[in-house]
């Protein structure tokens, strides 16, 4: 069936709350395990059932937030996920209490309870009001950057279509398209500080009612880190900043030296070759075919993979006006399929965002067909392993997309993967910073900010521009405003990436075989415990930062002698 003749209906929700807790009365009645057992299984069809039509509406919303009827739906599920969110809550704790834990626990493996537990941290009846705002203010933000209009060069352009002019040959072009870019945020920033400065309130309003100090530790049982902390995470910071920093700062000196540019300025930072970076050599139907035959020959799961994906229309790829920024993949449980969500421009990134996407959305298509719906997707640090791992691993056929141009994308796609890890870690620790001090004042937070991006990007140089020189430029991550503490989770799966990365040099063959082990376990294990069955080594430890970092910049340092 393809993706538009999908059935939406909003879910009857007096009807929908009532059959949730009547199921829960007979869990909580049952005389035997299998009762029990059957009873989750007609819990988890009733979840699936609310959760494809939210997915549905949410995909459709994003695609157009210009629709007025997708709006509304989509209003509708920000205002009752936290109440259907509730009705969960009671749901974990009677399965974690149950006279029957012990066999459940053989039966539905310990992640499970792992999960239950963490939400039990995190999620109170009491806090549904303040998650039904919180959803509110990330639907505003959402709405708002979905809403650019920057005239520049006799066109009016979105965000995602300004992407291509960053990259120009021309310095003055690059320059006055940051200036309108940033432009829009400017003129808007005092809206993005007010929706911002109530998303930290309400979060830490939540917090305190659940009786946490502030929303950090809360954050972190939300994403269900159920087997490393906060302490970890700044370890892993502190890692990045000893081995990986001085090495991205002197490779982002070599790519401006290489480009040509003398005295770099922020408009440069995205361009560099002086002939130009790598560019797809068609439109998104194009680069959809060579998809197609890439996946084909990269192993028969991924050939009927992507036929699933193209036949059913499961992706939605051209960058158009009322479309969200950004890219995501899904999955809409009722049809156990995946959906990508992207925004193509002409850009090297069109190709590493769609085999991103691809690497999310292969995963859930590898484990669709688990009953339990918390081991569809894994907690997010083990799903951008997959996600960024595929990247790397479709390496051999980009040839496919770049012709002549392979190698120059396969260097910049390695350079912006290394020096991606500083910035991470800084939207992480600027959060840390915030929640920390959730009082802190519009001008302060951009100060935090500036003094954080100065520690881990210390090359960057805004030149004359008010707005990113006084700490605006984290308006523009949508992950800090809509997701808290999600973004450290790309640079903990990027120091795996690089080992499949690593690995694939050396024996393609076998890392395929532990990366489609990984995608087939889906969500039924921890980070830790998922990073054991890939064979990869731990990031939290230094050695292993270390070891990978040694190696992939010598790689960067002679290119030639690794395969590139």
């Amino acid at each position: 069936m393809k993706f538009n003749d999908y059935v939406y209906k909003r879910p009857d929700l007096e009807a929908y709350k009532e059959k949730f807790n009547n199921l829960l009365l007979q869990f909580n009645d049952a005389s035997s395990v299998e009762q029990q057992i059957e009873t989750i299984k007609l819990i988890n069809a009733l979840r699936n059932d609310f959760e494809t039509m939210s997915t549905i509406a949410s995909i459709n919303f994003t695609r157009n937030t210009t629709d007025k009827f997708f709006e509304k739906e989509h209003n509708f599920f920000d205002e009752n996920k936290p109440i259907v969110d509730g009705l969960i809550f009671d749901y974990y704790k009677s399965l974690t209490n149950s006279v029957f834990k012990s066999e459940l626990f053989s039966e539905f493996g310990e992640q499970l309870f792992n999960i239950a537990n963490a939400t039990l941290k995190a999620f109170s009846p009491q806090i549904v009001p303040d998650l039904q705002e919180s959803n509110k203010f990330v639907s505003q933000y959402v709405k708002l950057l979905s809403s650019a209009k920057i005239n520049f060069e006799g066109k009016t352009i979105n965000i995602s279509g300004m992407a291509p002019y960053s990259t120009s040959t021309d310095r003055e072009i690059r320059r006055k398209a940051a200036i309108a870019k940033w432009g829009f945020f400017e003129n808007n920033s005092k809206e993005l500080d007010e929706i911002y400065d109530k998303l930290v309130k309400v979060r830490t309003k939540m917090a305190r009612k659940l009786g946490y100090e502030n929303y950090t530790d809360m954050a972190y049982a939300k994403l269900y880190r159920t087997d490393y902390d906060k302490t970890d995470v700044g370890k892993f910071r502190n890692h990045v900043l000893k081995y990986i920093v001085p090495i991205a700062t002197k490779l982002k000196y070599k790519q401006m030296e290489r480009a040509g540019i003398d005295n770099p300025k922020y408009y440069d930072y995205d361009l560099i070759f002086k002939t130009g970076n790598a560019k797809p050599k068609g439109n998104p139907e194009w680069i959809v075919e060579r998809a197609r035959e890439m996946y084909a020959q990269l192993s028969e799961e991924t050939n009927l993979f992507m036929d699933t994906m193209i036949e059913n229309n499961l992706m939605d790829l051209y960058n158009k006006e009322g479309k969200a920024p950004g890219g995501y993949c899904t999955f809409i449980p009722e049809y156990k399929t995946p959906y990508i969500f992207a925004n193509m421009n002409g850009t090297s990134d069109d190709i590493r965002v769609l085999t991103h996407e691809a690497g999310h959305a292969f995963q859930a298509f590898s484990s669709r067909n688990f009953s339990v719906p918390e081991y569809v997707f894994p907690t997010l640090e083990s799903a951008e392993i997959h996600s960024m791992s595929m990247e790397f691993i479709t390496w051999p056929w980009m040839k496919l997309f770049f012709n002549g141009e392979t190698e120059k994308f396969k260097t910049g796609h390695l350079e912006k993967s290394i020096l991606f890890i500083p910035y991470g870690v800084t939207v992480d620790e600027f959060q840390h910073i915030i929640y920390e001090n959730p009082d802190m004042t519009p001008s302060e937070r951009n100060q935090a900010w500036r003094e954080t991006e100065r520690k881990y990007l210390p090359w960057k140089d805004y030149d004359e521009n008010f707005y990113l020189n006084n700490g605006g430029y984290w308006q523009s991550q949508p992950h800090i405003y809509r997701m808290p503490f999600y973004y450290i989770d790309y640079c903990l799966a990027m120091i795996c990436a690089l080992q499949f990365l690593i690995k694939s040099n050396k024996d393609r063959s076998k890392a395929w075989d532990e990366y489609l082990a990984l995608c087939r376990a889906g969500g039924s294990k921890s980070f830790k415990e998922l990073i054991k069955l890939g064979n990869l080594n731990s990031p939290f430890e230094e050695s292993s930062i270390s070891s990978v970092i040694n190696e992939i910049s010598s790689w960067i340092e002679n290119p030639t002698g690794s395969n590139l």
